[in-house]
């Protein structure tokens, strides 16, 4: 694990194994981790549905965690991996905490505070700008999302069926 591009990926399966214990809750499948010289200080996943917290949000939860552990609210040298680009909530949450570095997985073409909608992180009017490195493992982390929501698609889909099949049901009797 020498170079950069190989520790971006070893950092994002962290955040992917996050993603998947926020899957596992039933939480839309977001997982980060904060890097500080080389270990990760941070770990966290979304917690909105559970929490039932409009700011849960992955990376928020690390940000925290990580200022608890390293006792200080600048984090200037740290590196967050996420496998979702971060929204304008995270962004501002990324710049005011003095984030070094964003690496993320998948775009947010609803959402995206990264690069897709507009660069937040990059935007020099801002008295800090984090760097920015996009799709590490894209693939992965766009999979973990599209099949989480196919799956509350479906699970949809049955349910009206079975109420639809309920009423003729009913309305047979």
């Amino acid at each position: 694990m020498t170079s950069v591009q190989t520790l971006d990926e070893y950092y994002m399966k962290e955040a992917i194994k996050e993603a998947k214990k926020a899957e596992e809750l039933d939480e839309v499948p977001i997982g980060a981790v904060i890097v500080m010289n080389g270990e990760i200080v941070a770990r966290a996943h979304n917690l909105r549905e559970r929490e039932q917290n409009a700011v849960a949000h992955a990376e928020l939860i690390a940000i925290d965690q990580a200022c608890r552990e390293t006792g200080t609210w600048r984090l200037e040298e740290s590196t967050l991996y996420v496998t979702l680009e971060p929204c304008p909530m995270c962004a501002g949450a990324i710049i005011l905490s003095r984030v070094k570095r964003v690496v993320y997985g998948a775009a947010d073409p609803k959402g995206g505070c990264a690069g897709t909608l507009m660069n937040l992180l990059e935007d020099d009017r801002f008295n800090h700008q984090s760097e920015v490195t996009s799709s590490v493992l894209e693939r992965e982390c766009g999979q973990l999302l599209s099949d989480f929501f196919r799956k509350i698609r479906e699970r949809k889909k049955l349910a009206k069926k079975m109420q639809t099949d309920g009423l003729t049901k009913n309305d047979k009797e």
